[in-house]
């Protein structure tokens, strides 16, 4: 398979997926560059390697085709001050307008398309209209991991056309590598720790990862699903009461696969869901009625600690309690810490989902962790065992 760094681009025209869906304010300023820094290593790797540039991309929701709020020509400077050299801006992302410009490129310009989704057929996976985006270049780079996880025309149906020429960029590249290094080929052991409020949007993940760790770590909300499902009283603590049985299922499921299932047995309860709660530690089986647990207690605190740090690989999916409230937060900073500590051991940690990322950057310990995934939706799929449209279209799965 071609790498980005094995590949020859000199005099090539390379076509790079990524995803620059990016927040802009009411006067079009872009809030949040994340998105368009993180695809600038890829970008500059085919401008210095002699190759030119054309850039293809998604942006909000248009509805019924082009829509000036969705303009790609709102990130064209900003594009441009990245990257250090004018970018050009096509009128479309087809047509012969648009097959001129790609064309008449010079190694190390850099052309913008207009936003694929101003034509229906990209969300489609349209095979003729990812034959006409194919017809800009001489290979294909896939950099948006993000968009992965969907069969559209640019993100996986394009790669038909470039049989030997398509790749990974680097953020495509990187994601991949960490999720293998955690549903792979794990160093054991293998630790997740799935937390948040609701089991029922966590379930396929934890099922599938019943069949590949050796300690699975319950944490938020979720806990006191598995509580009451073991006869514990939970007071008004979050509880999904259609899935108790299934909470079941996973606890007895743990011990005929001899998995270290790990559920809070102290808890932080409060008389109310505020910062300047009363509040008590208490066993997470015993709280009082008309109290409810917001965060993890000392003694699942320790116990958390120690798992976390025996661990070699270690995959964080959601907080252990409601850690926006500093009165709630010291679980999930536990957890963080406790993470950094088995990663500066030697452990490979991969953070991911968006509360996770949250709690790391409130915390300040983003620079602690191997790899912190940013692609939300692709990345649980892929925790969920799932193959995802736009990996398998590069690798010729």
């Amino acid at each position: 398979m071609q790498t980005i760094n094995t590949y020859n681009f000199k005099g090539k025209k390379a076509l790079i997926r990524v995803d620059f869906n990016v927040p802009l304010n009411e006067n079009f300023e872009i809030t949040d560059d994340t998105r368009m820094t993180a695809a600038v290593p890829t970008i500059k790797k085919v401008i210095e390697a002699g190759g030119s540039p054309i850039i293809m991309s998604h942006f909000g929701r248009p509805k019924d085709g082009p829509n000036d709020k969705y303009s790609m020509r709102h990130l064209v400077s900003h594009l441009s001050k990245l990257l250090g050299r004018d970018v050009k801006l096509a009128p479309d992302c087809i047509g012969n307008e648009v097959k001129a410009m790609a064309a008449a490129l010079n190694p190390g310009e850099v052309l913008l398309l207009e936003n694929l989704r101003f034509h229906k057929e990209e969300e489609k996976g349209d095979e003729d209209f990812a034959g006409k985006l194919a017809e800009l270049g001489d290979c294909w780079i896939n950099d948006a991991f993000g968009t992965a996880h969907r069969p559209h025309a640019s993100t996986a149906i394009i790669a038909k056309f470039f049989p030997n020429d398509k790749m990974f960029g680097y953020l495509v590249e990187s994601e991949v590598e960490s999720l293998d290094k955690v549903m792979a080929s794990p160093v054991r052991p293998l630790t997740a720790i799935m937390g948040g409020a609701k089991i029922s949007t966590k379930i396929t993940i934890i099922s599938n990862m019943l069949n590949k760790v050796d300690n699975l770590i319950i944490g938020g909300g979720m806990i006191f699903t598995f509580v009451k499902a073991m006869g514990g009283n939970i007071g008004n603590s979050l509880c999904e009461d259609d899935y108790l049985e299934l909470a079941r299922t996973i606890i007895e499921e743990s011990k005929k696969k001899g998995i270290n299932l790990v559920i809070a047995s102290d808890c932080v309860a409060a008389d109310k869901f505020a910062n300047d709660a009363n509040t008590e530690i208490c066993s997470t089986g015993n709280i009082k009625d008309g109290w409810l647990g917001l965060d993890v207690g000392p003694e699942t605190i320790k116990t958390f600690e120690e798992v976390i740090g025996n661990s070699k690989t270690i995959l964080w999916n959601g907080p252990a309690g409601v850690f926006e409230m500093d009165a709630f937060a010291a679980g999930t900073k536990a957890v963080g810490d406790a993470i950094v500590e088995a990663t500066k051991k030697g452990a490979f940690s991969l953070v991911g989902g968006g509360d996770s990322i949250a709690a790391v950057n409130k915390f300040g310990i983003a620079d602690g962790v191997s790899y912190i995934s940013t692609a939300g939706g692709a990345m649980l799929e892929t925790l969920e065992g799932r193959v995802l449209p736009g990996i398998a279209a590069v690798r010729g799965e």
